[in-house]
């Protein structure tokens, strides 16, 4: 692997969102980068208004910036809060890397999502797809405010030649993850319904939607490492996809989480539910071409994700095996 073009060792960071699932594995992830991590709670700083981001960064001065903070949720919390999911991402997003830029920020790094692009982009769905069709309708309030992200790191490095850049994670999984069955995505909320299913014996679990849509997904510690790789490897205008490479039916994935919880019962598909995207499998050659490739299989993820569930997932029925 070529040397870093922007090392971190000796760099005070900061991680905005150091508290939600990407933003823990940042912090996870720099202890090994020899840089000082920075974070803010709610008390010190609302990131939805611009003063408080604008104070906190003078007073604080990081020379380095993950944007990892953001309103999040599945398709259900999507449909139920569409304006808070667009005025709240949009708020964030904007008034941390305008601050970032006045600030003098050496580097930032902007988390987006996959669900940016079209809803019958092509497979996999190569950068070049972004705004060349309609989104999907059930996610399109978080998917726009992602791409005004995106446009703002493009908009402030063309303007100003400020060092911003953006990474589009697919769906991730693992340590932090929610757990909420409102307001979840597809993985978590499999993981505890399976979990649960087997505790109380029942002998079917149901599953939003066919079964046949197809998903990528990638363990955040992962992201976090492509992440970092990408802050210190890469400078450019384009975005870049963060993935697995690798897709399976959702019917795929529930019987993968079922085998690694233990419940042995029937899985009932529920055809009234939404599917959502058909398909949405990233291209990530560009990142792979950069020298960087996923560090384990989903197999792998489910089990030590489910493996470190119970302590302190805020869930007391939904325990280790």
């Amino acid at each position: 692997m070529s040397e870093p073009v922007f090392p971190l060792a000796g760099k005070s960071v900061w991680v905005a969102g150091h508290r939600g699932m990407v933003g823990s594995a940042l912090v996870r992830r720099l202890q090994s980068e020899k840089c000082s991590v920075l974070t803010a709670s709610r008390d010190d700083a609302d990131l939805v208004r611009q003063e408080d981001v604008e104070n906190w960064m003078n007073a604080n001065r990081p020379q380095v910036v993950f944007l990892a903070a953001a309103k999040v949720g599945g398709i259900h919390a999507n449909n139920t809060y569409p304006a808070q999911f667009l005025y709240e991402n949009l708020m964030i997003e904007a008034n941390i890397i305008h601050a970032a830029f006045k600030a003098g920020v050496e580097k930032l790094v902007f988390l987006g999502s996959t669900c940016i692009y079209p809803k019958l982009a092509p497979q996999p769905i190569p950068e070049e797809a972004l705004l060349t069709g309609s989104l999907e309708p059930t996610n399109e309030w978080y998917a726009i405010a992602k791409i005004a992200g995106i446009k703002l790191c493009q908009a402030y490095r063309r303007q100003h030649g400020s060092d911003f850049i953006a990474a589009q994670p697919t769906n991730l999984y693992g340590p932090g993850d929610n757990y909420d069955l409102a307001t979840s995505h597809v993985l978590p909320a499999l993981l505890r319904k399976a979990h649960e299913a087997k505790v109380s014996g029942a002998k079917t679990l149901s599953v939003w939607g066919s079964g046949t849509p197809l998903r990528e997904f990638l363990h955040v510690d992962d992201l976090a490492d492509a992440v970092v790789f990408l802050a210190k490897h890469y400078s450019g205008d384009r975005h870049i996809n963060v993935g697995s490479g690798e897709e399976v039916s959702i019917r795929e994935l529930a019987e993968a989480v079922c085998q690694v919880v233990g419940f042995e019962g029937e899985l009932e598909f529920d055809a009234s539910k939404p599917d959502g995207t058909p398909r949405k499998l990233a291209d990530v050659s560009r990142l792979t071409q950069l020298g960087w490739q996923s560090a384990r299989s989903l197999e792998e993820g489910l089990e030590s994700t489910y493996r470190e569930l119970g302590s302190d997932n805020g869930l007391p029925d939904f325990q280790q095996r």
